[in-house]
């Protein structure tokens, strides 16, 4: 019976977690704010009786999940909700850590939530790899431009032939290059030493991650090979979609993806007015961004030739069948919408969009073959 259920809901913070209960239709207790420490939780659960009927949920945020995965190790069910899905009342003024945990108790009880599908720990382990790795990338560009702005400012262009950022070019920096101060000798070494350094941190978390895809069980490791089939699509990005998506099974229709990377567009349509604008973006950006990399391949037409080769040997005739029906698919459509008038930019979104498809298909295939397909998302 629902109304033997106890709905807890937790506000949480790094240091403290303020909990609310709802018992009964329209009732609400405080249970006052506790720290947010493994042996306060546990005192709380003790508290509040039988787990078999406690409900307890709280919005996914920066504390991440050692709260669900301790909760549901004391057999407790747990949901993590997703913040920006919560009703926010019109007009409402006034916001405190009380407040929302009242509010979240009331809104579960009656199931207002939305849950965000929580990793496992080998999930979570390979999403903190790739995402350092996604860090690191960020830090070298940053490093890169650096670099590249202190030598413009003072005029000092490589040779025509040598293209930015390869060896060639950082040797031609390191023999070439010099200023008479020593301060400027040393803001060039300093920024030098930050290129290299990002260079290193990149080698050692691709290392990393190769060793991380071996050690994988190996449901994961059957759709990041799998995934490789597809072109622009290498072990990387491969991974960072496993760890980023879990099982793609759980998603019933590839549309449901698509959205779930927020690279579908906003729509405004009353009676007969339909409006569409930009991608919604209100999705995992993680996911956005290494698809919509690989995006970039299909401008070119058809082939399965060089590293795309190898990384298909072994793989299954179906999954070799997408991965070529999707190249033929996009790049066709890239002419297209390139020959429409629509900007690059607009045309990639478009192909990211469909290639999320063809993940999708090759996951489920995958999944469904090893009979590892996850619990379908609402």
């Amino acid at each position: 019976m629902k109304n033997d259920i106890r709905f807890v809901a937790l506000d949480a913070h790094a240091d403290t977690l303020a909990v609310s209960l709802s018992e009964g239709p329209g009732e609400v207790h405080r249970l006052g704010i506790i720290p947010n420490r493994p042996e306060s939780v546990r005192r709380l659960i003790k508290k509040l009786g039988p787990v078999a009927k406690l409900r307890v949920c709280y919005e996914a945020g920066p504390t991440g999940y050692a709260l669900y995965w301790q909760l549901t190790e004391m057999g407790v069910h747990c949901d993590v909700v997703a913040p920006t899905l919560v009703p926010v009342k019109p007009g409402d003024r006034v916001k405190t850590d009380r407040r929302d945990a009242d509010k979240l108790a009331v809104l579960y009880r009656g199931g207002h939530l939305t849950p965000v599908w929580v990793p496992d720990k080998d999930h979570e382990a390979l999403r903190d790899l790739v995402r350092g790795r996604e860090a690191a990338k960020s830090d070298q560009l940053r490093a890169r431009h650096r670099l590249h702005k202190f030598l413009l400012r003072h005029g000092r262009q490589a040779p025509q032939g040598i293209k930015p950022w390869t060896q060639k070019h950082l040797d031609w920096v390191r023999r070439q290059v010099h200023f008479e101060r020593p301060a400027q000798e040393a803001v060039l070494l300093d920024y030098l030493t930050e290129v290299d350094h990002a260079r290193d941190r990149i080698t050692r978390l691709e290392r990393a991650i190769d060793a991380a895809v071996v050690a994988a069980p190996e449901s994961m490791r059957a759709v990041i090979e799998a995934l490789q089939a597809l072109r622009g699509i290498a072990q990387v990005a491969a991974a960072t979609v496993v760890a980023e998506v879990g099982a793609l099974s759980r998603f019933a229709r590839p549309r449901q993806l698509m959205g779930y990377s927020g690279a579908v567009p906003r729509e405004h349509s009353s009676g007969s007015s339909t409006w569409r604008g930009s991608i919604t973006k209100t999705g995992n950006a993680h996911l956005r961004r290494i698809v919509g990399q690989a995006s970039w391949s299909y401008r070119h037409r058809p082939a399965v030739i060089g590293a795309l080769r190898q990384r298909q040997k072994g793989l299954s005739e179906e999954v070799k069948a997408i991965a070529w029906k999707a190249q033929h698919r996009l790049h066709d459509r890239y002419r297209r919408l390139i020959g429409k008038g629509k900007s690059k930019q607009q045309t990639i979104t478009a192909i990211t969009r469909e290639l999320l498809g063809f993940i999708w298909a090759i996951g489920v295939h995958v999944e469904q073959g090893l009979g590892t397909a996850g619990r379908r998302a609402a």
